[in-house]
């Protein structure tokens, strides 16, 4: 009888991919009534499977910095579709009025209060404190799922889901400027005689957002055309497949990085505007759903290679006014901006209060970061790495172990059960 052989690392491989895809399905079913989310088991995972002896290889972002801009790049992007897809409320200055509040006061708020702990609290430049700032001050669209609305159609839309939702889907856009501005000021301090501000404004905030948002609505308009209104036999919702969801994504934001402008902007935009293109057709569905599923499976690869990553030395260059100052824009800065955003907002304040706690930090905040460093002016960044990966840690942890009971019990609060029909799945 021929013994057991080891396997070859091809076939490891393709066991593994089995189990994650089995999991990416069964999990936000089992997690479901659980205070676990699924983001927690994946980075368990991942720092399991990378202490295993004979696994040498490292997920580290300073080994890898590209791979870990194109990777978070990615998933961020399949992300924001999906939110854009899911989102029933009319666009309206007045209906939208919790997102102007989380985006034009908090999240600036927070920006400059995170900035003045990296230069007071932690010794950073300005350019680095304001690089820090901005890449925490964005709620997350991937990881910011589990508080999210619910599928195209389902109803599943109350304020702080639906707050929460379209502040993740325009925030990452519009955080770039200030990405860019750190980038600028580091040029200036390594001695660039180049016109920074003017360049700034003009090309960082004017062109880039104006432009992304016009690209946006083109790719939106034209998809949304051949989806939806070209003669019956042509239209793409015949095909029936939600791989047109994905196409537009990529294409929206290729074009849009084309044009030197804001992709992650620019399909957000494009999703808003194919959702609006026949906001009752089953297929809006459709496309959700295999959106959805992208999403949570390149998430998932993310998440294991950030646990891997955290087992590997990502947290090594840590001191201890880091762990302070991360617990503190967890704990204080967001929760106050927020608090300090929705002033006025005709809300209940227990709606209020979930609103500016749940600002979750995740995968975009480290695409940010990679696309930083990569643009040089901030050396290897391994504190940085170390400050953004404990802040995601924290919020992974914090806020999937409070996800759960707390949109549950504000669910029952306003009179919707849970776990009736009605329920916003927690499925991320």
């Amino acid at each position: 009888m021929p013994g057991l052989s080891s396997p070859e690392p091809y076939i490891l491989w393709l066991t593994g991919a089995g189990i994650l895809i089995t999991l990416v399905a069964w999990l936000p079913l089992a997690l479901k009534r659980l205070p676990l989310s699924l983001p927690i088991i994946c980075m368990a995972a991942g720092a399991a499977i990378f202490l295993i002896p004979p696994i040498t290889f490292r997920p580290l972002p300073t080994i890898l910095p590209d791979v870990a801009e194109r990777l978070t790049e990615f998933v961020v992007i399949i992300a924001l579709m999906g939110a854009g897809l899911k989102l029933d409320r009319l666009f309206s200055w007045r209906r939208w009025n919790v997102t102007w509040r989380l985006l034009g006061i908090t999240m600036p708020l927070s920006i400059a209060a995170i900035t003045l702990i990296g230069v007071y609290g932690l010794g950073m430049s300005l350019a680095m404190a304001l690089l820090l700032g901005a890449c925490l001050a964005p709620t997350d669209p991937v990881l910011a799922a589990d508080v999210q609305v619910g599928p195209p159609k389902s109803g599943e839309e109350d304020e702080v889901r639906f707050g929460l939702t379209s502040e993740a889907g325009l925030n990452d856009g519009l955080a770039f400027p200030f990405v860019n501005l750190a980038i600028a000021l580091a040029a200036v301090a390594a001695g660039s005689d180049e016109p920074w501000f003017r360049n700034w404004l003009l090309h960082d905030v004017l062109w880039e957002i104006g432009v992304g948002l016009i690209a946006g609505w083109i790719i939106g308009r034209l998809f949304g055309w051949l989806t939806f209104h070209v003669p019956a036999k042509n239209r793409l919702a015949q095909t029936g497949d939600g791989l047109i969801a994905l196409a537009a994504t990529l294409i929206s934001y290729g074009a849009a990085e084309m044009v030197d402008s804001y992709g992650f902007l620019a399909v957000f935009v494009t999703a808003l505007t194919l959702r609006r293109s026949h906001r009752d057709h089953d297929f809006q569905r459709e496309m959700h759903a295999l959106t959805e599923q992208v999403e949570r499976l390149a998430m998932m690869v993310v998440l294991i290679l950030f646990g891997g990553a955290l087992v590997s030395g990502l947290l090594e260059s840590l001191q201890w006014v880091d762990l302070m100052a991360a617990i503190a824009i967890i704990l204080l800065v967001r929760p106050a901006a927020g608090l300090v955003g929705l002033i006025g907002l005709p809300a209940e304040r227990s709606e209020k209060m979930t609103l500016a706690f749940f600002g979750i930090r995740g995968v975009g905040s480290f695409y940010y970061l990679a696309y930083a460093i990569n643009a040089g002016g901030f050396g290897s960044g391994e504190r940085l790495w170390a400050i953004v990966s404990l802040v995601v840690l924290l919020s992974i942890l914090l806020h999937g172990l409070s996800v759960t009971p707390i949109m549950r019990a504000m669910d029952r609060q306003q009179g919707r059960d849970p776990d009736g029909p009605s329920a916003c799945p927690e499925s991320v």
